[in-house]
This record gives structure tokens, sequence and C-alpha cells, in this order.
């Protein structure tokens, strides 16, 4: 574990959680959009976007040799977007004939976007930024506590 390597994982952590509260906001601004994309000559809703995380900067080759040097699993790496995929939820009907998007029966199709569920989504991204702003600001402290013992 080099010096910077707390500093790497706290701003890869910073990177993806500014991206999920990003999804979020679009997700929440188009929580009304009922014409997004053309699919099959047809306007659909809007769908919901979820960033998925992964592990990164660890090969499964460098894992397997700090086993075998003893070291068990003290491979340190950060989090990064592995994709921003959406949500399979269906759409919500909502009856309104005087709508333009409004089918033959007066319903219109919503996106599947849920305002709580997209507030707790911002809280939670909010929050583990804010965890990772404070480990950073932690190992800053110790380096500088580290270059005050040489005085």
């Amino acid at each position: 574990m080099t010096l910077f390597n707390s500093f790497n994982i706290s701003a890869s952590g910073l990177t993806a959680n500014r991206l999920r509260m990003d999804v979020v906001s679009a997700n929440i601004a188009n929580a009304e959009t009922t014409r997004a994309r053309m699919v099959d000559g047809e306007w659909t809703p809007y769908r919901r976007k979820t960033v998925e995380l992964s592990q990164s900067g660890v090969s499964p080759f460098e894992q397997k040799l700090q086993a075998m040097m003893g070291n068990g699993n003290n491979a340190v790496s950060g989090v990064s977007v592995s994709r921003i995929k959406e949500d399979d939820a269906p759409f919500t009907l909502n009856y309104d004939p005087s709508h333009p998007d409004a089918d033959d029966n007066g319903y219109v199709q919503l996106p599947n976007v849920d305002p709580i569920k997209e507030m707790v989504d911002l809280m939670s991204a909010t929050r583990s930024y804010e965890a990772n702003v404070t480990a950073l600001n932690a190992s800053k402290s110790m380096f500088m506590k580290a270059l005050e013992i040489g005085k």
C-alpha cells in the first residue's frame, strides 16, 4: 500500500457518488416526461436509471499474487461505475383522456420514477460522498501530523 492509496480510494468514491447524484437528479427532473425516446415508431416515457458500482483497480491476478505472498486480501482498490442501467419496472398508468399522449382508453403511461425512492437514493449518495470527504480529510490530517514528527 502506497502513501497515496487512501487518497485514490476516496477520490474514486467521490467520483462515483457524484455520478449517482447526477443520475438521481436526472430521474427527478424527468419524473413527468412522457416522450423520452422513440421505440418502434412510438414515443415511450422516461425510464428510471440506476448506477451500478463495482470494485476497481485490482485484477484477479493481483488478488492471487497478494494471497500467495501471504498478504491475504491486502490488495487495495477503489470503486468505479460498472454501468448505468435502466429500471425495467413497468410504467404507471394515469387516467387522463385530455392528455396529448393518452391512448384510446384515456390512459397515459408515466415514467417509472418514484420521487420518494429517488430522495432515498439521493440521501444515500450524499452520505457516502460525505463519508469519503471525511476519510480524505482524515488521511490528509494523518499525513500532516507525520510530517510534523520530523520537526
